[in-house]
């Protein structure tokens, strides 16, 4: 069984659309690239630019459109996917890559809650990652921080937590965290308050969008970002998708359940590979692949191998 999984915001890097397929690119990539510039009326290749990249809406659309890119790419080489997850703004890719939603209406949906976590919190939020502490230790954390704007966002392991929150407040925690024992605790490069209460909002309009979009019935199992557990019909991905900016993403929950389906490999969607190494924590005896700057013939017959096909 083969899982896909595709990155978050943070993973991006200036240049990285650029680079997908490696030195000789696939064909498919360079057609989707020019499908998302058709459809959004955008130059995706200026996107990936080192000062677009400070825009939430230049990078969450660079993300989806890397991934399917690759995905396409893939499938052209006889590599389908038996699940999918994303991670956060990679749930998009992931909908596209189950068929639960056309790539078109994706692009116009992701462009939308792009410009809305953006508008909201234009500057003096973001997100900090912390390393050593685990969920109920980091919530003590926040409330002895007296931080009145930070929570818990993203659980991409147990001891690997990212909190939401206004710059000060996160400054605090930081300071908190570390004196609470954690290793580390660092800011990333997203500059909006992502899955908490602060897009309460911005979830709704973009819940009032999503509804007015064709969903279908996913091919493969969608394993959602808010429960961590396979989504098998249309409504409760679009939910998933329209939500999931405003509850935290519970990743490694995720990443257990398409271990306990089955999955023999996780194929990493470009850029990065923070999933990959995030799922060798959690399972290391499932095999994994970051497509990550190699060429598609080369992951195909990598991903082949290591699904024994």
């Amino acid at each position: 069984m083969i899982a896909f999984l595709f990155p978050g915001q943070g993973s991006q890097f200036a240049g990285f659309l650029h680079t997908l397929g490696g030195a000789t690119p696939h064909a498919r990539i360079a057609e989707t690239i020019e499908e998302a510039s058709d459809v959004l009326h955008i130059d995706m290749l200026s996107l990936d630019r080192a000062d677009a990249l400070t825009s939430t809406v230049a990078v969450q659309l660079s993300l989806l459109v890397a991934g399917v890119a690759t995905v396409r790419a893939l499938q052209d080489e006889g590599i389908e996917p038996d699940a999918v997850a994303g991670l956060s703004v990679g749930a998009y890719g992931a909908a596209v890559a189950c068929n639960a939603v056309s790539f078109s209406d994706a692009l116009r949906l992701l462009q939308l809650r792009a410009q809305l976590m953006e508008n909201a919190f234009p500057h003096g939020y973001g997100l900090l990652a912390v390393s050593g502490l685990r969920e109920r230790e980091l919530n003590t954390v926040i409330a002895n921080a007296h931080a009145q704007a930070a929570y818990i966002a993203n659980l991409n392991a147990p001891r690997q937590i990212v909190v939401a929150g206004a710059d000060a407040d996160l400054d605090h925690v930081r300071e908190y965290a570390l004196k609470a024992g954690a290793r580390k605790a660092e800011r990333l490069a997203v500059s909006v308050p992502s899955h908490c209460v602060l897009l309460d909002d911005a979830a709704r309009e973009l819940t009032e969008a999503a509804s007015k979009i064709t969903f279908h019935t996913p091919s493969v199992p969608y394993i959602s970002n808010r429960g961590a557990r396979p989504l098998r019909q249309a409504d409760a991905i679009r939910t998933d998708l329209a939500t999931n900016l405003r509850y935290p993403v519970r990743w490694h929950d995720s990443t257990i359940v398409l271990g306990e389906l089955g999955a023999q490999v996780f194929v990493e969607m470009p850029p990065g590979r923070t999933l990959t190494q995030l799922a060798e924590d959690a399972l290391p005896n499932v095999a994994k692949v970051a497509i990550e700057q190699i060429s598609i013939p080369s992951a195909a017959a990598l991903i082949r191998a290591r699904s024994g096909g």
